[in-house]
């Protein structure tokens, strides 16, 4: 997640903030701007309680609660919801505003119906985030990198027997744990981070090294066929290696270690 934004829709403002790449908007902010009520709070418990969108989904399954800044300059955590979702919740709204919401909506949510045309869109759209967030540009470069490798490698655990999940995070952890000597959990307490992504938050180095790991460990897929988890856990492990080998040499070489305990965190989050 990165910092709370203000957007305005008819002077009246609606939080929002980006979350797993996409627009997330405080609702009780949208029922504000739809139904100038002094108790929009009250008006979406009510609403959660008794409505259900067109297609029977309880409107509570629509949000997911993040952080957003209030009016005393502190965070809590607020019901949001994507444009999807906000679509679905001011449909049960009768307000006039209504229609021109949508439309104020839609110029956000576009730019997703156009990445399933068009996937390069979605790549631009990381890197403009990435960009606003502060990164350098090399730092961009090597991340969007990472996510080609990274996916490269699901797709051969995916053809090879591993199950999409659980599976997933234990032979990611494998790999981090032979490349860096810790697993990614261990990795986020490292750098003082709790509901963000790690990747987002290594130096050119770590992620260098991570993405040698992972690369690695999908030569090797690809050449010797492991079938299923278990084997697939032993492959992880060795792509690993050879990537905390390297890393090992580096550190050897420069006296400096390359796992850092630094990350990309707005000053006043880590308070």
């Amino acid at each position: 997640m990165t910092e709370t934004k203000i957007a305005v829709f008819q002077t009246k403002s609606v939080r929002k903030i980006i979350f797993q790449n996409e627009w997330w908007f405080s609702v009780v902010d949208v029922i504000s701007a739809l139904t100038n009520s002094n108790k929009p709070r009250v008006y979406w418990n009510a609403m959660k309680s008794r409505v259900k969108s067109d297609d029977g989904i309880e409107l509570s399954t629509l949000c997911r609660q993040l952080k957003l800044k209030s009016s005393d300059n502190k965070l809590y955590l607020t019901d949001c919801a994507n444009t999807e979702g906000i679509f679905r919740i001011i449909q049960s709204i009768p307000s006039p505003k209504a229609e021109p919401f949508k439309r104020w909506l839609a110029k956000v949510g576009y730019e997703r119906v156009q990445e399933i045309d068009d996937p390069e869109l979605s790549q631009k759209r990381a890197r403009a985030i990435y960009q606003a967030k502060g990164y350098s540009d090399k730092w961009i470069e090597m991340r969007m990198r990472g996510i080609e490798i990274r996916e490269q490698l699901t797709d051969e655990w995916q053809k090879h027997g591993v199950v999409r999940g659980r599976e997933y995070e234990i032979l990611t952890a494998e790999i981090s744990r032979a490349t860096f000597g810790i697993t990614p959990s261990e990795y986020k307490k490292l750098k003082g981070l709790k509901h963000h992504n790690l990747r987002d938050h290594m130096t050119l180095l770590e992620s260098l090294f991570s993405q040698l790991g992972e690369a690695a460990t999908t030569e090797i897929t690809k050449s010797e066929d492991p079938k299923g988890f278990f084997e697939n856990k032993l492959t992880a492990k060795r792509g690993g290696r050879i990537a905390g080998e390297a890393r090992e040499k580096l550190e050897r070489e420069t006296g400096n270690k390359v796992i850092s305990n630094s990350n990309y965190l707005p000053k006043k989050l880590t308070k």
